[in-house]
């Protein structure tokens, strides 16, 4: 594989791990900020291996071997709406007054839903049909916070297959994602199963 296809590839990993869960979090299709059964949560926490740095990204770390290894860990939080619990009363004037529109209950993402949403944006992204399909959905529970943990693979033109597993967990205000992505021929998976080991919700 030549230099160039390989800074290619890295270029495609990098550009492509947010794009599609920014718009799948901030479509409404995920809210939390004011059920009354979520906990709040202020951070989550993970090891990242030895062998990542920090790229010039926040929250993003890369494999110290890149481009020879293309591997990607991304962090990030998204805020779900206002840190306040609002009234009904106080909710509907904010809505006759043309604010933020603040739900009182987080709607359930399904396998479906996250498949649709997140092939759109990597479709558009790309300007081609990638294939990206989800390959397990699980909901998972980490120090008592609920969550999901999706598996999924996408291939955009002649590049390698790209296989993802990002961790999506929900607090009251928040929601935190963990994004773990390599190449078909990046040998780093028994490192992000170790470092998805050490996942915590505080």
């Amino acid at each position: 594989m030549s230099i160039k296809r390989l800074f290619g590839k890295t270029t495609y990993l990098l550009a492509a791990a947010a794009v599609a869960l920014t718009a799948l979090l901030g479509s409404g299709r995920i809210v939390a900020n004011a059920e009354e059964e979520l906990k709040e949560a202020s951070f989550c926490s993970f090891v990242i291996p030895s062998t990542f740095e920090p790229g010039q990204e926040k929250g993003l770390f890369i494999n110290k071997m890149h481009p020879m290894e293309s591997s990607t860990i991304r962090y990030s939080v998204y805020y779900n709406g206002l840190d306040v619990v609002l009234t009904n009363r106080e909710m509907q004037e904010l809505k006759d007054h043309g604010g933020p529109t603040i739900s009182n209950e987080s709607q359930r993402l399904t396998k479906e839903m996250y498949e649709q949403k997140v092939s759109e944006a990597y479709n558009e992204q790309y300007g081609e049909d990638v294939g990206f399909a989800v390959s397990s959905f699980e909901n998972i529970t980490i120090d008592g916070y609920p969550g999901f943990k999706i598996e999924s693979s996408y291939k955009a033109g002649d590049q390698e297959q790209i296989h993802q597993t990002v961790f999506m967990m929900l607090s009251k205000y928040r929601t935190f994602t963990i994004t773990y992505q390599r190449a078909e021929d990046d040998d780093c998976e028994e490192l992000f199963s170790n470092s998805q080991a050490t996942i915590h919700i505080h």
